[in-house]
């Protein structure tokens, strides 16, 4: 495909993304008047503009083309449904998109500075482990997590930011110890390990994650934060030494942890057998179980479903609202988006040049699949139910804000190579 035919489809798919917009508001306030307030339409106008000029950017700069439409479809889809679901925060919603443009913008412009900082990998890595640090020590309880941070009026969640931190730590510290953590040659026990030292920091982080979990509650950031590390580390060794031992030590903190701790205990319990409390501490995963079977393969039909009795449902559980009224080939459309994006970032990481900048593409495409992929399995009780936003999609700040800058690290990389 031509630079100029990728162009063009990506415009298409910019075009779609946008009257999904247009046509899901309309719709709605015909099936349900008043529920979209006129005063909204000048913030829609201005998502909609603003779209189509960082769009222009985008190709005018010759990045790659994909990358703004998919965040835009995706930022669509929730806006859509978050109008179906909590009319009083659509415009909320729209601001934090045209903030997120701008932040891709504003990062575009500094984007070598910033991959630059990763010569400083072990300020950022101390970084991260202070931001994460933070919730744990001074962090407010919502939603049944101590993750956030309430400065005021403003409510941040810390883990959105500080894994910006992470991949752009684990790129630079893994390409710059990538022969000492592939060609060790001290054994323990049926693995082959580097020195202490040079795995320590990679202990830290595993060993946050599961202070994340314990502490703060937050199983959602913490098998985020795991995942990515697992991955990158793996991507960069090919060792699957790692990948047992991380995962042997996640498992036998989180047996611990069931043993010592009731809240784990009681999430544990509500994953394994909802339908136990049904009316309790389960209500969400059984409300999110009863939309998916209502949805069948073609939905209830938009505005015609009952996703409102889902708790939360414009943060956590959005898919399980996309799921029940545009059914299993809704969902499906969602998760191919995702799947397409990851490969967009993996097509980045492997025509960039260097080990660092391979694995920042690569583990910046991997933080958008992992997270998908968490919140994705919790509602459907795949995997215990988590605390974590559906990327671009759920209602939220710092899930927006976080996305289009890890969006626009990924587009940075894209750009030496389209122009090479």
């Amino acid at each position: 495909m031509t630079e100029r035919e990728a162009a063009r489809l990506s415009w298409a798919l910019m075009g779609l993304s946008l009257l999904l917009i247009l046509c899901g508001l309309a719709v709605l306030t015909l099936k349900k008047p008043g529920s979209v307030e006129l005063i909204a339409v000048p913030w829609l106008v201005a998502a909609v503009v603003a779209a189509v000029l960082v769009q222009s950017l985008a190709l005018r700069a010759r990045l790659s083309p994909w990358l703004v439409p998919l965040a835009v479809f995706f930022a669509s889809v929730g806006i859509v449904e978050i109008a179906r679901l909590k009319p009083s925060l659509l415009i909320p919603q729209l601001r934090w998109l045209l903030i997120g443009l701008a932040v891709f913008v504003l990062v575009l412009k500094f984007g070598r500075q910033i991959v630059g900082l990763t010569a400083y990998q072990y300020i950022l890595g101390l970084a991260c482990l202070i931001l994460l640090a933070l919730p744990l020590l001074f962090g407010t309880e919502i939603g049944g997590s101590r993750n956030w941070l309430v400065l005021g009026p403003i409510q941040v969640q810390p883990s959105e930011f500080s894994k910006i931190l992470l991949v752009l730590f684990l790129s630079a510290y893994l390409a710059d110890h990538q022969d000492v953590l592939t060609k060790t040659r001290r054994w323990l026990g049926f693995f082959r390990l580097p020195p202490i030292r040079f795995i320590a920091p990679l202990l830290c982080i595993w060993g946050m994650a599961i202070l994340m979990f314990v502490v703060a509650r937050d199983l959602g950031s913490a098998l985020l934060f795991f995942g990515i590390a697992i991955f990158m580390t793996y991507m960069a060794t090919g060792s699957r030494s790692y990948v047992v031992i991380a995962l042997a030590v996640f498992g036998l903190a989180a047996a611990i942890s069931y043993a010592a701790f009731g809240h784990v205990r009681v999430r544990f319990d509500i994953w394994w057998n909802p339908w136990a409390d049904p009316n309790g501490m389960a209500y969400q995963v059984v409300q999110s179980l009863f939309a998916f079977g209502s949805g069948g393969v073609w939905g209830t039909g938009f505005a015609h479903g009952h996703p409102g009795l889902i708790p939360e449902v414009h943060t956590d559980f959005i898919f399980a609202a996309v799921a029940e009224e545009l059914g299993l080939i809704g969902a499906l459309a969602v998760v191919v988006a995702y799947a397409t994006f990851f490969l967009v970032g993996i097509r980045i990481a492997l025509r960039s040049s260097g080990v660092e900048k391979i694995l920042l593409a690569a583990g910046t495409s991997v933080v958008f699949l992992l997270q998908a992929f968490i919140i994705m399995a919790g509602v459907t009780k795949f995997l215990p139910l988590t605390g974590i936003t559906l990327p671009f999609v759920s209602y939220g700040g710092s899930s927006m804000v976080s996305g289009f800058f890890l969006l626009a690290i990924l587009a940075a990389l894209s750009r030496k190579e389209a122009a090479a």
